[in-house]
């Protein structure tokens, strides 16, 4: 969170349709409280509630707006569990690790259905969520995917093999379909803007357009913006990929990267029942996946490609439409109303990361694509450990987490190469 100009939400089709929310000023003069919380997106945010709830004085400053960053522009998916799955927990932390990870792949989606529920949060939430196979090893991956999960005691899942995808999918693309019901799909910037409005509800403070330049580690922690200061007995670094230039000690071990959406024009409602049935969210099992669902409205969000480095592309229409044609060729000629790109933050093993960077400062970060989720469990286990319950965030901070090979000036180039040989086992099938 560099020093910048004030910052607006992209325009997004989230942004079109959000609820109305204040625009909260900047922080002025000097502040003091228990906890002060950067980054107003889901973890930070997450967090802040959960922190107010048992009643500590929070204070978070947000570079930008309430929701600028992943948490405002993500496909809005409630996918279960993490980027990199129990199995391959096990494989490379041992049994223990993917024990207690497990206990916990489940949780997110049960937190925020319950925020929605406890403040009455408006934000299009809809049921169910469909993993899509492009090819016969595909689906066998959901079978061993289905395996795994019911192991660790999720039994709410469905496969659907050959002609029987069409129940839910209306495209050739796909040999297969494994369904979680227990998944779904919302708005997500309405939800990071109910909950935002919850805390301050219980009397949480949020400062907009406050970027910190400046974190002084001691008791208290000082973080300096163009306009004040906070002073804070603790501190919670929730910036993920938008948290550029304030503790480099993260950033070795990350790297932003750039996903894509576009956003129809509404749909009739025969169209919008043919592409998908029951209306619920589809991501396909490619390595740069494709995901997809209709709003609110019945238009289509369509999203895919990632941009490593999270560099801007020059249309990001260009990119996307023809993955919606292949996916959907009666959209080929739809218009696009709406077309926005954000940036994740990825980690080299792509498991998120959390930790101490001292004994009052606390970070969440690195979802790797798979933030919704479990960014909401991170602000709940930040309010665990803060109370002394360390267990289950020590399960995560205890992850050893690597440099990516080649440093800052080879990170990108390595991993796009990575991708390009992934992308390229995907398309032979193999």
């Amino acid at each position: 969170m560099s020093a910048q100009q004030p910052t607006h939400h992209v325009a997004s089709y989230y942004a079109a349709s959000a609820n109305p929310s204040p625009e909260r000023p900047p922080i002025s003069g000097s502040v003091e409280c228990d906890i002060c919380v950067l980054g107003a997106g889901f973890t930070g945010i997450s967090a802040a509630l959960h922190l107010a709830e048992q009643g500590q004085s929070v204070v978070v400053l947000e570079a930008a707006r309430v929701g600028f960053g992943a948490s405002g522009r993500n496909g809005g998916q409630l996918v279960n569990s993490y980027s990199r799955d129990m199995d391959v927990i096990e494989a490379k932390y041992g049994a223990e690790s993917a024990r207690a990870l497990g206990d916990m792949a489940f949780e997110g989606n049960r937190i925020i259905r319950s925020r929605i529920a406890q403040y009455d949060i408006a934000c299009d939430l809809k049921e169910g969520n469909v993993f899509a196979s492009c090819n016969a090893k595909q689906l066998e991956g959901l079978r061993e995917h289905q395996a795994l999960w019911e192991r660790y005691g999720h039994d709410q899942l469905e496969l659907l093999e050959g002609e029987a995808v069409k129940r839910e999918v209306g495209s050739s693309r796909y040999t297969g379909a494994l369904i979680d019901h227990s998944g779904g799909h919302i708005h997500p910037l309405n939800l990071v803007l109910g909950q935002a409005a919850a805390f301050e509800s219980l009397g949480g403070v949020i400062f907009e357009q406050s970027p910190v330049l400046k974190l002084t580690h001691g008791e208290p922690v000082v973080l300096t913006t163009p306009g004040g200061e906070v002073r804070a007995q603790r501190v919670v670094l929730a910036g993920n990929a938008y948290m550029q230039g304030v503790e480099p000690r993260l950033e070795s071990k990350s790297m932003p990267c750039g996903t894509q959406i576009i956003t129809t024009e509404p749909l009739d409602e025969a169209t919008a029942r043919a592409l998908l049935p029951n209306d619920m969210a589809v991501e396909d099992c490619n390595y740069l996946l494709d995901y997809y669902r209709l709003t609110a409205d019945n238009r289509l969000l369509y999203g895919g490609g990632t941009s490593y480095g999270g560099q801007d592309l020059a249309s990001i229409e260009a990119v996307i439409r023809p993955k919606l044609a292949k996916t959907f060729p009666q959209l080929a000629d739809v218009k696009v109303d709406y077309a926005w790109s954000g940036n994740f933050l990825l980690t080299l093993n792509r498991l998120p990361q959390f930790g101490r960077l001292n004994d009052n400062v606390y970070f969440a970060q690195g979802y790797s694509g798979h933030g919704v989720t479990c960014s909401h469990l991170a602000g709940k286990l930040i309010a665990e450990t803060m109370r002394g319950e360390n267990e289950r965030f020590d399960a995560f901070a205890g992850l050893p987490h690597l440099p990516f090979p080649g440093g800052r000036l080879l990170r990108v180039p390595f991993s796009a190469l990575g991708a390009w040989y992934y992308s390229t086992r995907d398309k032979l099938g193999i």
